[in-house]
């Protein structure tokens, strides 16, 4: 019942997928969710090109199973993760902003899954004349960049749009089996958690911000703003993002240069290259200079909370559905758990088909 197309392209158990939390989707996160039977992307966006790839062996040192990486086709290093994804025979890629046509071939030439996520269906159809294998498609439930539209509604849009030419994976408001079972009902081929999979056993993420997570067990505290940079995101309400919503444009602009060296410093990136990828995304999203800068750099801004444990002077992705979690469970109970209710609900539904 659970093998779907999904799982045959991507060589996994479950169709189930891990998204590439920044500072988050690190080795030990993959693997336990590769063990346990879904399939996990390793965060790429937010380290330098080296680390990367000692966290590719260090996945293939925890698991033999088949796992991803994720980047963007702004950062600076972006052709080195390439090459080295296909150095490496990793299974798939994950992405936000497409990489472009040449990017894309040239990882398709080597049988690497290409995996974009996306809002709209008009971006999942662009998705999949530029070549994407598979489409994870997230509804406005889900955590950071995030849409308008309810998962419940974009899904089938989507579907109905590119579900005969490729797979399409759910994200958004994702967290159990019932999840897994409702978006199979749709016609999609799996679903997508990252906030799930976040608050596990296994997050590297420290006390204090799990924390906050934990605490956070009202939905409707997790809201959606365009103060970070002016794209809307899902974020829990915090110090921080308080003040950049009540910051006026210099504000901000202190702000995002102040994290623009942080981040460079981190990365090695060269000033100019940040600067390039800077107006790269101003162009391509009509921002502003504060807002692109701000963009570009936000890795730094949400490590302050996910690896330096300082809740209050980052910023906290999340879906609304950590507003319902309320514990934490490894990577294999997660999973076990998800798959047994999917089958429990498959199996009463069945049921009751036959009694009527």
């Amino acid at each position: 019942m659970l093998e779907t197309r999904l799982t045959e392209k991507l060589g996994c158990r479950y169709p189930i997928v891990q998204t590439a939390m920044g500072w988050v989707a690190d080795p030990r996160l993959v693997a336990g969710r590769c063990n346990a039977g879904a399939f996990g992307f390793l965060a790429g966006a937010t380290i330098p090109a080296d680390e990367i790839e000692r966290d590719i062996l260090r996945v293939k040192e925890l698991t033999d199973k088949p796992f991803g990486v994720n980047f963007h086709m702004y950062q600076p290093n972006a052709a080195e993760i390439v090459d080295m994804v296909i150095r490496h025979g990793v299974k798939a890629v994950s992405y936000s902003r497409s990489p472009g046509p040449e990017f894309i071939g040239k990882l398709k030439d080597a049988g690497v899954v290409c995996m974009p996520t996306v809002g709209l269906p008009k971006h999942a159809i662009k998705a999949v004349e530029l070549g994407a294998d598979v489409v994870t498609v997230q509804g406005g439930e889900g955590g950071g960049h995030t849409g308008a539209i309810p998962t419940t509604l974009l899904i089938p849009q989507v579907i109905d749009a590119v579900g005969d030419k490729v797979p399409v994976v759910a994200a958004g408001g994702f967290k159990d089996g019932r999840g897994l079972l409702a978006a199979l009902s749709w016609g999609a081929d799996g679903i997508a958690m990252g906030t799930r999979f976040l608050m596990t056993e296994e997050s590297p993420v420290p006390r204090e911000t799990l924390q906050r997570y934990i605490d956070c067990n009202n939905p409707g505290e997790i809201v959606v703003s365009r103060a970070m940079d002016g794209l809307p995101q899902r974020m829990i309400m915090n110090e921080l993002l308080s003040d950049l919503e009540k910051a006026g444009s210099f504000r901000k602009l202190l702000i995002a240069l102040r994290n623009g060296l942080a981040f460079r410093k981190h990365t090695g990136a060269t000033f100019f290259s940040l600067l390039k990828s800077a107006i790269a995304m101003s162009k391509d999203d009509e921002m502003t200079a504060a807002q692109a800068i701000m963009s570009a750099n936000a890795p730094m801004i949400i490590q302050k909370a996910m690896v330096d444990g300082r809740p209050s002077l980052g910023v906290l992705p999340s879906g609304q559905v950590a507003g319902v979690i309320d514990e934490l469970l490894s990577c294999k109970d997660l999973v076990d758990s998800i798959v047994e209710q999917a089958e429990q609900r498959l199996a009463l539904l069945a049921l009751r088909v036959e009694n009527n």
